[in-house]
């Protein structure tokens, strides 16, 4: 193997396994900015190893392995040792060559519960919100700055500065690697919840790269979504956001096509649908309602999916009540891009004059700038009214603007069939 075969295996292995890597190593450190340094000298590690030894059979593990035994090498040369290790085995008793064999054992128990506490850790209240979220999906989603800075629309190096802040922070004030309990715990999962969404929209509709999807992000944060519903059974907008997730999910197979090419959602064959996934949304969504509390963002979303979800074909979908709910969104969390995903409803249920309209009224919002899909939402309708040269402009501007490989070319062929 090469060194550059053995990058692109530890790029591969590290965006998959480097949440569980951080969680499982800021268990013995309590540091999640230590954990991510000594994750990162596991993959110095892998470099030089992998070109000759290979592949490991389970990376992943080999990466996990090497990582906190580092870590542990690194408590053995302070003066804490015992009491950390006391913290970590709940006063089990540990006994000179057993002692790497007994923490993995009691990391390994605990690794699900691990991947909860870096959560809730990043998003600790002593950073600001934006650090929160950023650093999540740095630590627990494996995203590159570049991709954080995408899905945020906001420059690179802020981000960078963002990340780089709020590790600091963090060490500064000594914040515990744990899951909040009681009040605490419903003031933190606004963050919590924007940061499992941001990872599951990166995987949905990945913001770079040649894929069009990322499968691993969407089930990551799914089961993350899982985890919070199973520790806040009744939050309306943690049963929302999960069936938010599971019912967009719910069309993936759908929307690729056998080359690896996007699938518009009107274009799509429903019954590739996951029903499973469909009716799990659903039922999640109906407990939701139940619960007979003002909906939140997530849960207003899931009910717009469902509209999707229920419609046996596209010509069935009720596009007037996903506007009023768009409508409603808007008042509950005003954003450009909602008013976007709205007037794109208004085209469908009242003609795309309209929805044009609503559509160049955001025209010179500024946070809409560099956005690829208005653009693209825009040469659509141009399209639908014939304005064929000024659609074929849009599409080539949207083109210019996605950094997704396979979304680029779906807006050149859009543009050259104008």
């Amino acid at each position: 193997m090469t060194v550059t075969e053995a990058r692109g295996a530890v790029d591969a292995v590290w965006r998959i396994e480097s949440a569980r890597i951080i969680a499982g190593v800021a268990r013995i450190v309590r540091d999640v900015g230590l954990a991510e340094e000594l994750a990162q000298d596991a993959l110095v590690a892998a470099l030089e190893q992998w070109p000759e030894s290979g592949v490991p059979n389970n990376p992943g593990a080999w990466l996990m392995a090497i990582a906190k035994r580092r870590a542990i090498d690194l408590i053995r040369r302070k003066e804490t040792y015992q009491r950390k290790l006391a913290e970590m085995g709940h006063e089990l008793e540990i006994d000179g060559d057993s002692v790497e064999d007994d923490v993995e054992a009691i990391l390994e128990d605990h690794i699900e519960d691990d991947l909860l506490r870096l959560v809730f850790t990043a998003c600790h209240p002593v950073l600001t919100a934006d650090a929160r979220v950023t650093l999540t999906l740095k630590l627990l989603g494996g995203l590159k700055t570049e991709e954080i800075a995408r899905a945020f629309l906001a420059p690179e190096a802020t981000i960078a500065q963002r990340i780089v802040r709020a590790k600091r922070n963090l060490a500064k004030a000594g914040v515990e690697f744990e899951v909040p309990a009681g009040e605490d715990l419903f003031e933190r999962l606004s963050s919590v919840l924007e940061v499992v969404y941001l990872i599951y929209n990166e995987g949905y509709s990945a913001t770079a790269g040649d894929d069009w999807m990322r499968p691993a992000l969407c089930n990551e944060a799914m089961r993350l979504g899982r985890l919070l519903v199973g520790l806040m059974p009744d939050e309306p907008e943690v049963l929302g956001l999960l069936s938010l997730m599971e019912l967009q999910a719910s069309r993936a197979n759908a929307r690729i096509g056998p080359e690896g090419e996007p699938v518009l959602l009107l274009d799509q064959d429903r019954r590739r649908w996951d029903r499973l996934l469909i009716r799990r949304g659903l039922e999640g969504l109906d407990r939701a309602w139940a619960l007979e509390k003002p909906p939140g963002a997530y849960l207003l979303q899931a009910a717009i999916a469902a509209c999707h979800a229920r419609a046996a074909d596209p010509e069935d979908t009720d596009w007037a009540r996903i506007a009023g709910l768009y409508a409603v969104l808007a008042q509950v969390t005003p954003s450009p891009v909602v008013e976007l995903n709205q007037a794109v409803a208004i085209s469908m249920a009242f003609g795309p004059e309209r929805g044009l309209a609503a559509v160049d009224a955001l025209a010179e919002e500024p946070s809409l700038k560099d956005y690829h899909l208005l653009p693209s939402v825009r040469g659509d309708l141009l399209f639908k009214l014939g304005r064929l040269d000024e659609a074929r402009a849009e599409f080539e501007k949207a083109a210019a603007l996605t950094r997704n490989e396979r979304e680029r070319t779906l807006l050149l062929e859009r543009a050259a069939a104008c």
